[in-house]
């Protein structure tokens, strides 16, 4: 495990079947939001997404803006901001407001946007995407960096543009480019020494790819003269725990198979278990989704570790495979008993457990002598008439 404290979080895309009404939907993701904070869970991040009929929030400004104010401590990204769709600027500048409007919670996801369909109702050519993002960072990095930004692209246009709003606090707002299995979002950290928000962390494609990322990351801020920092390394897989495996495998047959017939069929995300095989068994065999206990989860973070050779958060991607409440639960479990076990939270209390019963006959020794004693002056000084028989009988050890 590594020495230093994982940070935990939910990555909301939102993910909500089409028959449900859309103003309850967004409500309960707001309560969602306010129970993370009260787990006291790190962050989370609010995808942007415009086609599908499930993940309907169009502006995850607009969601965080509503929000932040319902919470304490909890921060805020956008997961991500699909860059191409986005004059660079007037994006900057929304980001700079809502640095505001989070006291400074906010932290700033950029990609190329996941839906083929987003790009292609806004007349974005699919293949054209990831060079706009790569466009579109430089002058976004400027201009959230506080230094005025000229760019031209065949796209957009800036001239000596620079924001009304200095950064809410000094460190401004973190930004982090999402990274899959190809290289584009690696190559675009390093090169800006930025964070990496490596979204399908556990599918196999981006599992076997964390470490090749990080490495791709790495090479390319050494060769811009920039750093890059695991601890702003996030990653994200879906995950559903109960208090036994097999309340869990039961809880995700509320939903997951709607789930995987959207991805599958709607989102063109191929997660299709193989013929016959059952989608829950293939799911776990596969290491994409935890489905079980809190400790099934650590395990999980374990072998990302491993894998990746060290992050620095990681981000359970909500789904609603379970119901509400079992959902909700599942995400009290996590940071009841799987998170204080990762960080090892309760290591001093173990030890002072453990300390107390390596002396338990000595310290109960040295109570019942000090209760014996002020017993024996009180019966001397006043008479033993008031002291309790079976007291009197517990502390001079008779039977």
């Amino acid at each position: 495990m590594s020495c230093s404290r994982i940070r935990f979080g939910s990555f909301i895309p939102p993910h909500h079947v089409p028959e449900k009404h859309p103003a309850i939907a967004l409500d309960q993701d707001m309560e969602l939001v306010e129970w993370l904070d009260q787990l006291h869970y790190d962050e989370v991040w609010i995808g942007e997404h415009h086609s599908g009929g499930w993940e309907i929030v169009g502006s995850p400004e607009l969601f965080i803006a509503a929000v932040a104010h319902r919470t304490k401590s909890i921060k805020f990204g956008t997961g991500v901001s699909s860059l191409p769709y986005h004059n660079p600027y007037t994006l900057a500048d929304r980001i700079r407001q809502l640095d505001y409007h989070t006291r400074g919670r906010l932290m700033f996801g950029v990609g190329p946007g996941s839906l083929p369909s987003d790009a292609f109702m806004q007349g974005v050519p699919t293949a054209k995407a990831r060079d706009r993002m790569d466009e579109a960072i430089e002058p976004l990095v400027r201009l959230l960096g506080n230094q005025p930004a000229n760019a031209s692209s065949e796209w957009f246009k800036l001239q000596n543009a620079h924001l009304q709003l200095l950064p809410y606090n000094e460190n401004g707002v973190e930004i982090a480019v999402a990274s899959q299995v190809s290289p584009t979002g690696a190559l675009a950290a390093g090169r800006f020494g930025l964070s990496m928000l490596s979204i399908g962390a556990t599918s196999t494609g981006g599992f076997n790819a964390l470490a090749s990322n990080w490495a791709i990351a790495e090479e390319a801020a050494r060769e811009s003269g920039q750093k890059v920092d695991r601890s702003r390394w996030r990653l994200i897989g879906p995950v559903h725990v109960a208090e036994t495996r097999e309340k869990a495998r039961e809880n995700v047959r509320f939903g997951l198979h709607r789930w995987l017939e959207y991805m599958n069929e709607a989102a063109a995300i191929p997660l299709a278990p193989p013929p016959g095989a059952d989608p829950i068994d293939h799911i776990i065999e596969t290491g994409f989704a935890v489905i079980g206990t809190p400790d099934d989860f650590v395990a999980q973070i374990e072998r990302l570790l491993a894998q990746s050779g060290g992050f620095g958060c990681f981000l359970v991607m909500d789904h609603h495979w379970a119901d509400r409440l079992e959902t909700k639960r599942s995400y009290e479990l996590i940071a009841t008993y799987a998170i204080p076990k990762i960080n090892a939270l309760n290591e001093n209390r173990f030890s002072s457990e453990k300390w107390l019963k390596e002396n338990h006959d000595m310290f109960r020794g040295e109570m019942t002598a000090a209760v014996r004693a002020k017993m024996e002056k009180y019966a001397s000084e006043k008479s033993s008439k008031n002291l309790s028989p079976d007291m009197v009988k517990l502390f001079k050890g008779e039977s």
